[in-house]
């Protein structure tokens, strides 16, 4: 199972109204069309501040595409945004490697396979939790999100496949997770949300500084 869903806009106003975006970076290393960011900036001038003053916009997208389909549609919204210099895989191609966001909100695709996992066997994006396994690219979302997180009170919001809460591959890598304290929330979501899957969803709140 696999592919890119569209995020539902009430799943993306749940993402952002958890983690709250209202000053400094905001980053999706799997942008889409730019829901996420349309979303933050109504957040921002819900509570009467100004986007361009207050988030600063990172992105990136495989998809040529969608990627050129963001950054129309931030432009046509007046919204700003570093969405690298060309489309590329963010796990293969960082277009953000020295990034440390504030805020990481996300919906990478569900399960899937063929990610390239064996060429990163070494990546130091694993280095303090496992290696993901490489038939599945759900931990590995996860670990790139957390090493693009602020250390000291970077917090994330993003979607995965209800199977990534008990898969026996990534035992370890959870383990550490809860250990390292760096889970704070996981939402189950109900079915029948996404157009395109019937699948089951979680939403996980990572936060660098439990309070």
């Amino acid at each position: 199972l696999g592919g890119e869903f569209y995020t539902p806009r009430s799943v993306v106003e749940l993402i952002v109204a958890m983690i709250e975006p209202h000053d400094g970076r905001v980053y999706d290393p799997c942008c889409g069309s730019g829901g996420m960011f349309v979303q933050s900036e109504r957040f921002v001038e819900d509570r009467e501040g100004r986007i361009d003053g207050q988030l600063a916009i990172y992105g990136q997208e495989s998809n040529y595409n969608t990627w050129k389909l963001c950054k129309m549609n931030l432009a046509i919204r007046g919204i700003e945004a570093n969405l690298g210099q060309q489309n590329a895989d963010s796990f293969h191609n960082d277009q953000h490697k020295s990034l440390k966001a504030d805020y990481i909100m996300a919906n990478p695709p569900f399960n899937i396979s063929d990610w390239g996992g064996e060429r990163l066997i070494d990546d130091p994006r694993w280095s303090k939790y496992g290696i993901p396994p490489t038939g599945n690219a759900n931990y590995a979302w996860i670990l790139h999100i957390l090493s693009h997180m602020k250390a000291a009170d970077g917090v994330a919001g993003f979607l995965l496949a209800n199977g990534a809460l008990g898969d026996s591959d990534t035992l370890e890598i959870r383990k550490r997770l809860i250990q390292n304290d760096k889970v704070e929330a996981i939402v189950i979501l109900p079915r029948e949300l996404f157009i395109t899957t019937d699948i089951s969803v979680t939403l996980w709140i990572l936060n660098q500084n439990k309070k």
